[in-house]
């Protein structure tokens, strides 16, 4: 088996030759911004909140009734990396840069609420399917039962047409392409940013 520091660094490049906007930072390959473009609401996916350590990852087509669709089509957004020194034993932070509105993500901070980041992360998992599966299907499939914005969850449950309007408002104000560029990462020190409480 690899090394963690060639696992780490042979994911980075596979990321980088997959089409995406990487942003290194600080000299080396712990950390670095991808950028993401918002799923159109329709093809092959999975689950993000069912998949639990060990299972297969099952690819079904995504339903066009499914409470995402669409929502979050033709945004971008800035998502910041950061590789633990364990990575891929240890999940990597996740956290979005310029602002989404998400029962799963938080506002404030970014840090995003996803077991399959978070709780039942797998060294099988890597870079790329965090960015073409995991992210996208949270952005398709969102999850109000443990939000990490009860605001936002509250809103998708009660009143789904005025979620899906705020949801488009902040898509139009916060995730075009120029925020991904002029966006500055803020965090405090030794904080996970995808290590977020998710209410139960």
């Amino acid at each position: 088996m690899s090394s963690p520091s060639k696992r780490r660094e042979m994911d980075v490049m596979k990321l980088m030759m997959s089409d995406y906007n990487v942003e290194m930072l600080n000299d080396g390959l712990g950390e670095f911004n991808v950028e993401l473009h918002g799923p159109e609401g329709r093809g092959e996916g999975v689950d993000p909140h069912g998949v639990k350590d060990g299972e297969e990852m099952r690819i079904s087509k995504v339903s066009s009734t499914s409470e995402g669709k669409g929502l979050y089509e033709g945004g971008v957004w800035k998502v910041h990396v950061e590789l633990p020194d364990s990575y891929p034993y240890k999940s990597p932070s996740i956290g979005f840069v310029n602002k989404i509105l998400h029962p799963n993500i938080d506002e404030l901070s970014g840090g995003v609420c996803l077991d399959v980041i978070n709780e039942s992360w797998s060294p099988m998992f890597d870079l790329v399917n965090i960015f073409e599966v995991f992210l996208p299907q949270l952005l398709l499939y969102p999850n109000p039962s443990h939000p990490l914005n009860v605001d936002a969850a509250s809103l998708m449950t009660t009143d789904k047409n005025q979620y899906k309007q705020r949801v488009k408002a902040y898509c139009d104000r916060y995730a075009k392409k120029e925020n991904t560029t002029t966006a500055a990462v803020e965090e405090e020190s030794g904080t996970d940013i995808s290590d977020g409480e998710c209410t139960e």
